[in-house]
């Protein structure tokens, strides 16, 4: 699975970090990053749950 962050709807909250930080940071900007693509099977689970957390629905999954 890939991850994309919408960086026009992303403010940051950062709960993507919090629930998946082997997949997600935040840029010098305080905007979420994919640091893996594609997202790794271990970590699709964390991904997911960041995806459905986000504040801001900045997150989608793309397969």
């Amino acid at each position: 699975m890939r991850v994309v962050v919408d960086r026009d709807r992303c403010e940051g909250n950062a709960l993507c970090v919090k629930y998946a930080p082997e997949v997600f940071e935040l840029d010098d900007d305080d905007y979420a990053v994919v640091t893996v693509d594609p997202v790794p099977a271990e970590f699709e689970a964390h991904a997911e749950k960041a995806i459905a957390e986000c504040p801001r629905a900045a997150l989608s999954r793309r397969d």
